[in-house]
């Protein structure tokens, strides 16, 4: 009787430890799953972080470019000052901006000041001709590239970082540690008409 006793406390015993062992197996699972889930948001945010600092260092270099630029035309086309003076507004408004929908903003009124800029060179054949413009001009096209391809990636990494945030089960951790969406570049407004091109 008392051997049946023994084994009827040890077979207690060894039940009581497997509930354990089967209790602390899915905490350190939790935790584990909780601490990748984690870690792999946070990869994802500094990427973007990532991302988005290569995006103002396109737009940094393109600002630096065009007070030389505007340089070279005041050369040749000094009496154009309202352009030149809206270009170098436009170009102040990109060194303050802060999120993708300022810098879209401040982009689209650079882009215009530009174009009006290459109007106006229209009119000075000389200034046209010249190689320090001709190889600005360049420049500012090869960086305008840049920035396409910089904003390209920038929002790559934006989609890939919300689908994280948003996705079940990790939506629970990003709630946990706020991670919270983040804006990406869209088009300006009017850009999926084509231009009207009249000859």
């Amino acid at each position: 009787m008392k051997l049946r006793g023994e084994k009827m406390k040890q077979g207690k015993l060894g039940t009581v430890a497997i509930v354990l062992i089967v209790i602390a197996s899915v905490i350190v699972l939790s935790v584990l799953w909780v601490a990748g889930s984690y870690n792999g948001l946070v990869r994802s945010d500094e990427d973007v972080n990532n991302k988005w600092a290569n995006v103002q260092s396109a737009y940094q270099r393109r600002a630096d470019l065009i007070p030389n630029l505007v340089e070279t035309v005041k050369g040749y086309a000094s009496h154009e000052e309202e352009v030149l003076t809206a270009i170098t507004n436009a170009r102040s408004k990109i060194g303050s901006a802060q999120t993708p929908s300022e810098y879209a903003d401040a982009d689209a009124e650079l882009s215009s000041a530009l174009s009006r800029l290459l109007v106006v060179v229209e009119n000075y054949p000389n200034l046209k001709a010249n190689e320090n413009f001709l190889s600005l001009q360049d420049e500012l096209a090869g960086t305008e590239n840049r920035i396409k391809t910089e904003r390209d990636l920038y929002n790559n990494a934006v989609r890939g970082y919300n689908v994280k945030v948003r996705r079940f089960p990790t939506n629970i951790i990003a709630g946990m540690f706020s991670f919270e969406k983040r804006e990406m570049f869209e088009a300006e407004s009017g850009a999926e008409t084509a231009p009207k091109v009249d000859f």
